[in-house]
């Protein structure tokens, strides 16, 4: 998984773009999830991407940054990256990097965590595309130009900045049309950019942009009005710029494609919100840096608590209006959110009255209004609202501790599964292992993975294989086969070979070849060289062929080296092809090059990339030849030496 971050019109969606194309031609398919929404395609249709497919996340924040499914989609993708028995699979996606910020962000304590999957998922898979191009890429842009690329010696012309990609994607002729557009024109420009830097979701409803540009004209603009003006402004931000952008366009909504309901399904189709349009990206981008330290009008909050309906678009606007101190508008803005549904806006106010009121009652009642209302972002949100409880009642003493046991088991009962994995954990560090085990087995009855994973791993520890080896069949049953090498090697910690074998024999069986090695290394432990030799070549039969790469490769047979390293691949593992790699970058960089341009040409170019982690710190001279490699690549865009 790739995502490239960067700024609008930097080239991010072009780059992905062009580096997947040598992969048609391997037989490799294109998804891309968005009918009917984006997030609602995801999470139908992910589970069916099989191998050999390329995930497209265009503006990932559309699936990451969704409040109600970004961290189940997370989740999944997570998922299909892991499972061996899908792969391989290649995710690319874009994001705006003040996007990526906010989901990296470590959370402030006390405060909801809301993209605890996001972060972990983006974390060390993100590329950043620079604003503007460098030295070298203007000198080989101008290279170009000079042979007959009059597009990009237009482009080349203009950007004093060096933002070649902004240009070439029309950005100056959006900015000449913001900056000398008519003033009803502007005002509803401006008014649509206050919206989505504010929190309002992309397609924003003509009536809340024509009521909301009123106190955006001055005085003598407004005086001069016309009856038709709303008609002629928009009809004027429409006209498309280079690259069939305009600043400010309509947009189709598409209808939803879901199964009827047999209680409603004369009630006709429910009417829509009007007219809707979308402001130009790179518009909003520049607005967002333009207009950041002012404040909308009057105009702006009335229209928005008139018109808007959607309870994170209130909910949003109303933190805004308190940020800036325009407590009314807040305060009524927060009541028209939970009139249409907002939990959030809910949890607000309950904890409005937490911090006046210091009431914990009171604002729990609050609390469990919104989890009555079955919203999942109130889920998240309920738990650290009791958290904070907790804390507070764990100064109190013991009496206190068996307090927030209450609670834990209160959120557990409510499904809260990972309640339990977190209780714990925190008595495990404690150092009371029976209290860690008791908890972490409610989890493993709910079925929380994670409070599995950390049973079988306290059980080993304590040496209650019996069980440890129960709840590794039960994980294995779920979807994660690395359960049976984690209890192997836990068995061989232990000493116990007999079952240790048996456990990575289990791996093999499941499809995890690299475990023959595992098998190998044993029987070898043993002094049982016969069945050491048999299981080595079963394995070679399985794709397991790191030991005969190794022996061509030592042999000067760089070829057959080369060979057995794609065969793995075709067998399911990567870890041959990237030893034989890093091995050539440390010791041979005149065989390293074509093997590093074979991997690329196959659709491999993840792999040359990730070796860069471990070349940078231990082999200093792997990396400077790794660099040279991937600078030599015209399909594939060298990671930022800051990620290596």
């Amino acid at each position: 998984m790739v995502v490239l971050v960067g700024g609008s019109s930097t080239g991010k969606t072009r780059a992905c773009w062009e580096a997947i194309q040598p992969l048609a031609s391997q037989g490799w398919r294109l998804w891309h999830p968005f009918d009917p929404t984006r997030t609602q395609a995801v999470l139908k249709e992910l589970h069916r991407v099989g191998p050999w497919t390329v995930v497209w996340l265009n503006e990932a924040q559309h699936y990451l940054g969704d409040s109600d499914a970004g961290e189940q989609i997370a989740a999944a993708v997570h998922w299909l990256l892991t499972d061996t028995g899908r792969g391989p699979v290649l995710v690319l996606g874009t994001l705006w990097t003040e996007y990526a910020h906010q989901y990296t962000a470590l959370p402030i304590p006390g405060e909801p965590d809301p993209y605890s999957r996001v972060r972990e998922l983006l974390a060390g898979r993100t590329l950043t595309v620079p604003d503007s191009f460098d030295a070298a890429a203007l000198a080989a842009a101008t290279v170009l130009a000079e042979a007959g690329d009059h597009l990009l010696a237009d482009a080349l012309a203009r950007a004093g900045d060096r933002r070649v990609a902004q240009n070439l994607a029309g950005a100056p002729e959006l900015l000449r049309r913001y900056r000398q557009a008519s003033p009803p024109a502007r005002a509803l420009l401006d008014a649509a950019i206050d919206a989505r830097r504010l929190g309002v979701s992309l397609h924003l409803p003509q009536t809340f942009l024509t009521d909301a540009a009123i106190d955006y004209l001055t005085d003598t603009d407004y005086d001069q009005l016309t009856d038709d003006w709303t008609e002629r402004a928009f009809a004027e931000l429409a006209q498309p710029v280079h690259g069939k952008q305009a600043p400010l366009r309509h947009a189709t909504l598409r209808p939803p494609r879901l199964p009827p309901a047999p209680a409603k399904s004369s009630t006709g189709t429910p009417k829509g919100p009007g007219p809707v349009f979308r402001l130009a990206d790179y518009l909003e981008q520049h607005g967002r840096c333009a207009r950041r330290r002012l404040c909308p009008p009057a105009s702006f909050w009335h229209a928005a608590h008139t018109h808007l309906t959607h309870p994170d678009d209130l909910t949003n606007l109303a933190e805004a209006a308190e940020d800036r101190h325009r407590l009314q508008w807040a305060h009524h803005l927060l009541h028209r959110a939970v009139e249409h549904g907002s939990t959030r806006a809910l949890i607000r106010l309950a904890r409005q009255q937490e911090e006046e009121a210091d009431d914990w009652d009171g604002t729990e009642v609050r609390y469990r209004q919104a989890v009555g209302l079955g919203d999942t972002s109130t889920l998240e949100s309920w738990p650290d609202f009791l958290a904070k409880r907790e804390r507070a009642r764990i100064l109190e003493g013991a009496e206190g501790r068996e307090a927030a046991g209450a609670i834990w088991d209160e959120l557990a009962e409510r499904g809260f599964a990972d309640a339990y994995n977190h209780i714990g954990q925190r008595y495990e560090e404690g150092g009371r292992r029976a209290e860690a085990a008791r908890f972490y087995r409610l989890g493993a009855e709910a079925g929380d993975p994670d409070a599995m994973q950390s049973l079988v791993f306290l059980l080993a520890e304590d040496r209650h294989f019996k069980e440890a080896a129960e709840w590794t069949e039960r994980i294995a049953a779920i979807g994660d086969i690395y359960a049976y090498p984690r209890l192997a090697y836990r068995y061989e910690a232990a000493g116990d070979l007999t079952n240790a074998k048996a456990y990575f024999q289990k791996a093999v069986d499941a499809g995890l070849i690299d475990d023959y090695g595992d098998l190998v290394r044993l029987h070898l432990q043993e002094g049982d060289d016969a069945e050491a030799m048999r299981i080595h070549k079963e394995g070679i039969e399985a794709g397991w062929t790191r030991v005969p790469m190794l022996v061509a490769e030592d042999a000067g047979d760089h070829l057959q080296a080369d060979e057995h390293a794609f065969t793995a691949i075709d067998h399911g593992t990567v870890l041959p092809l990237r030893e034989l790699l890093f091995r050539r970058l440390r010791q041979d960089s005149a065989h390293a090059r074509p093997l590093a341009r074979k991997a690329i040409d196959a659709g491999l170019a993840w792999i040359v990339l990730g070796i860069g982690g471990n070349s940078d710190s231990e082999h200093p001279q792997a990396n400077a030849v790794l660099q040279e490699i991937l600078s030599d690549a015209d399909d594939i865009d060298a990671p930022d030496p800051e990620l290596w």
